[in-house]
C-alpha cells in the first residue's frame, strides 16, 4: 500500500499529471474566445438583417418606419449604396420591368394629407387595388426603395424645386407624402390658383417648392381651371418664363419638365414678331409644329441653367405618356387595364417618342457643356417605365363616386396623371438612388 501512494508522488508521475492540466486549461481558453468572437459577429449581423424589410412580407409604412435605425453619419449610407450595386458595374435605371411588391406603398390617402381630390382615388372609390403592388426593378442593378429619414437628413438646410405643369405637382405630391411619413411639412405659401406652393420641414430646414410653369417659357394662356379656352396661347420661343428663372438661384435642386401643353392650339412669336402656330386653321400663320417650339423652348431652358452661374443639381424629366384608349379626354377616351404592361407590349406615340427625342437631343448637348461651366446635369428618364403602367391612372376616378348614383354614368376619364399612391412614387426611388449613387449609372 505505501508503495503504491509513493508511487503516485514521484517527480515523473507529478510533471506528466501537471502537463495534462495546462493543456485542458489552454484549449479552455481557444474554446472560450473563439466562441466570444463568433457570437460577437452574430450580433453585429443581426444588427444589420433586423432594420431590412423581408421583400416578401407585407408592411406598414408605420412598421418599415420603426425597423429604420437611428441618424447615422451620411457617408455610411453613400458606401451601402454603392456595394448594392458595384458587382455590375454601370447600369441603365430606366431599362427593366415593373415587379409585384408584397409591401406596398409608404402611404395611404388617409396617412398623407397632401393629395388633390383628382389624384385620390381610394378616396374617390376606385374599387381595385392591385396597382399599388408593384415597383419599378432596373436590369441589371438594385433600386433601394425611397428612404425618407435619409433623404431628409441629406436635405438639411437646402432646397429643392419641381418646375413644370400639373404632372410636376403630381410628383411633387408623391414626394410630400413619402417625407410625411417621417415629418409633416408646413405650407408656407401658395398663389391664387393653388397652382405653385412652397413647403417648409422646420426640423431639418428643408424647403420644397413647386413652380406651376407649363410651357416653362413666356406664355399668355386664356384658359380656365376647367381647361376652356377663350383665345389662342401665345407663346414666346424667345423669353423663359420668369416665374421660374427668377427663383431658380434660391435651389440646390430641381426637376424640370416640360410636356403636352406644347400640342395645344399655340401662335409662336419671336423678336415680338409673330413666326407661325401649331394648329391654327383659318389664322393664315406658318404651321411650325409643336415639336419647333418644343425644341427652342429646350434649348432656352438649357443655355439658362449652363449658363446662370448658380451650381443647382439640375434633373430634366422626360415626357409622360398618356393611356387613353378608344378616345382622347375630351372624346370618351378610357384606360381601364388592371396590370402593367410588359417590354414589347407597348410602343410609344409618335407625339411622345418626338418629344423624348428632343429632350434626349438637348439633354446631350447641355450635358456635354455642363462641366466646363460647373453645372450637373441629370436625366430623369421616366417615359419609357411609365408607359408600362396603364394601371395607374386616376381613370373616372378623377371626381369623387362617380357612379353612386347612376352605375353607366358618362364620366371624363384621367389617364394622364396618376393616382396616389401609386407608379408615380417609383419616380422618387430613381431621383434618390441618382442623387446618392448617380456616378454608376450610363
Amino acid at each position: 500500500m505505501v508503495k503504491e501512494m509513493r508511487s503516485d508522488l514521484n517527480p515523473f508521475s507529478l510533471s506528466k499529471h501537471n502537463s495534462v492540466i495546462i493543456k485542458f486549461a489552454v484549449s479552455f481558453l481557444l474554446v472560450g474566445l473563439a466562441f466570444r468572437l463568433l457570437v460577437s459577429g452574430s450580433f453585429r449581423f443581426s444588427s444589420v438583417v433586423e432594420t431590412s424589410v423581408p421583400a416578401n412580407k407585407e408592411t406598414k409604412p408605420e412598421s418599415l418606419m420603426a425597423s429604420l435605425p437611428a441618424e447615422e453619419p451620411a457617408s455610411n449610407y453613400f458606401e451601402a449604396n454603392k456595394s448594392q450595386n458595384s458587382q455590375s458595374g454601370k447600369c441603365d435605371l430606366f431599362t427593366g420591368e415593373w415587379i409585384p411588391d408584397p409591401s406596398g406603398p409608404f402611404y395611404t390617402n388617409q396617412s398623407c394629407l397632401q393629395i388633390e381630390g383628382h389624384q385620390n382615388c381610394m378616396k374617390n372609390g376606385r374599387p381595385d387595388s392591385g396597382y399599388l403592388y408593384w415597383r419599378w426593378s432596373p436590369r441589371g442593378c438594385s433600386l433601394p426603395k425611397f428612404n425618407p429619414k435619409k433623404f431628409l437628413y441629406l436635405m438639411r438646410n437646402k432646397s429643392w424645386a419641381f418646375i413644370g405643369d400639373s404632372i410636376s405637382r403630381n410628383h411633387v405630391q408623391s414626394l410630400l407624402c413619402i417625407l410625411s411619413q417621417v415629418e409633416q411639412a408646413v405650407e408656407t405659401y401658395h398663389d391664387e390658383e393653388y397652382r405653385s406652393k412652397i413647403w417648409h420641414f422646420p426640423t431639418h430646414n428643408f424647403t420644397l417648392s413647386v413652380i406651376w410653369t407649363p410651357f416653362l417659357i413666356k406664355a399668355d394662356i386664356f384658359e380656365d381651371m376647367d381647361g376652356v379656352s377663350s383665345s389662342e396661347i401665345q407663346l414666346h420661343l424667345d423669353e423663359l418664363d420668369k416665374k421660374w428663372t427668377d427663383q431658380y438661384r434660391n435651389f440646390d435642386y430641381a426637376i424640370v419638365a416640360g410636356g403636352k401643353w406644347f400640342l395645344k392650339t399655340a401662335i409662336y412669336h419671336e423678336n415680338n414678331v409673330v413666326t407661325g402656330c401649331h394648329y391654327c386653321p383659318g389664322k393664315n400663320l406658318t404651321e411650325l409644329g409643336f415639336d419647333y417650339a418644343y425644341r427652342k423652348a429646350m434649348q432656352l431652358i438649357f443655355n439658362f441653367i449652363t449658363n446662370s452661374g448658380h451650381k443647382t443639381l439640375a434633373f430634366l424629366r422626360t415626357t409622360t405618356p398618356d393611356h387613353f384608349e378608344n378616345g382622347e379626354w375630351f372624346s370618351g377616351g378610357t384606360c381601364d387595364r388592371k396590370l402593367p404592361f410588359k417590354e414589347g407590349e407597348v410602343n410609344m406615340t409618335d407625339v411622345d417618342t418626338i418629344m423624348r427625342n428632343i429632350e434626349l437631343e438637348e439633354f446631350a448637348k447641355a450635358a456635354a457643356l455642363g462641366p466646363d461651366k460647373g453645372v450637373v446635369l441629370k436625366l430623369l428618364d421616366t417615359t419609357r417605365l411609365s408607359l408600362l403602367r396603364p394601371d395607374g391612372h386616376p381613370g373616372p376616378y378623377r371626381q369623387f363616386q362617380p357612379f353612386a348614383e347612376d352605375k353607366n354614368a358618362k364620366v371624363q376619364n384621367d389617364c394622364l396623371h396618376w393616382c396616389l399612391p401609386g407608379p408615380i412614387d417609383s419616380w422618387n426611388d430613381l431621383v434618390m438612388e441618382m442623387i446618392v449613387n448617380g456616378g454608376i449609372y450610363q
